[in-house]
């Protein structure tokens, strides 16, 4: 845990080990004992929670993504620019995002009467399930939300898309075929999961609810809430490695 890129491991494990045990584990319980079951209170905590650890770990990414920036395109400096204290204010960053971002998000949400039943159409609290219940909205404040929301997340995104450029400039650059192979192969599915989680995410809550239907938003939900957190020890860990 003394190298950037291994502490950066060690808070994405966290966060990928709380945000998949704040929906699947109730989700299975739920399907064993055949109910759909959950107390108003314990919505809003999963909703505050699930939001906060994804946010979380969305910055994170971008932060690990400026750490193999630095790692591969700037070397010489990497002792100094990720330094212990760097690297602890920035996971502590994230972190404090993804906080102040789920709290946004559920006192918004929560804030809202709902008026059209109490069935949640989705194996776990998410944002647009719960707005459909809602009886009440504030244009003003709906779209205060999603501007905070957009910023954070075409910010994250476009800095990670900045990044992995100048990475592969960079890699382009190694005259070795199997170096370049290697460089790009632990590049891109990163990458590729960051891309997953941000475009399947933006969809759930963007999409006109004239094109919405359960079994789309169930596989929709579990694109971007199950699939990321179960791939990312793989990628992140083994291919790093390698």
């Amino acid at each position: 845990l003394h190298t950037p890129m291994c502490f950066f491991l060690l808070s994405l494990s966290l966060l990928d080990l709380g945000s998949i045990s704040t929906t699947v584990p109730k989700a299975m319980a739920n399907s064993l004992w055949d109910t759909r079951a959950i107390s108003y209170a314990g919505c809003a905590a999963q909703l505050f929670l699930f939001v906060f650890l994804m946010a979380a770990e969305f910055c994170l990414l971008t932060i690990m993504a400026y750490d193999r920036y630095v790692a591969i395109c700037k070397p010489l400096r990497y002792g100094t620019l990720l330094g212990s204290r760097a690297c602890v204010h920035m996971a502590a960053a994230a972190w404090g995002t993804g906080f102040l971002y789920a709290l946004l998000h559920t006192a918004n949400t929560f804030s809202l009467p709902l008026c059209n039943g109490n069935a949640v159409d989705q194996f776990f609290c998410d944002i647009p399930h719960i707005l459909k219940l809602s009886c009440a909205h504030s244009c003003l404040r709906d779209v205060g939300v999603l501007v905070v929301s957009i910023l954070v997340t075409f910010t994250c995104f476009v800095f990670i898309v900045l990044s992995y450029v100048q990475i592969f400039r960079a890699v382009l650059r190694i005259p070795s075929e199997q170096g370049r192979h290697k460089a790009l192969s632990t590049c891109l599915p990163p990458l590729a999961v960051a891309s997953l989680f941000l475009s399947t995410t933006m969809f759930a809550h963007l999409k006109p609810p004239s094109i919405s239907s359960p079994p789309q938003d169930l596989v929709v939900a579990v694109l971007y809430a199950v699939v990321p957190p179960a791939v990312n020890p793989l990628i992140y860990s083994l291919r790093s490695m390698e």
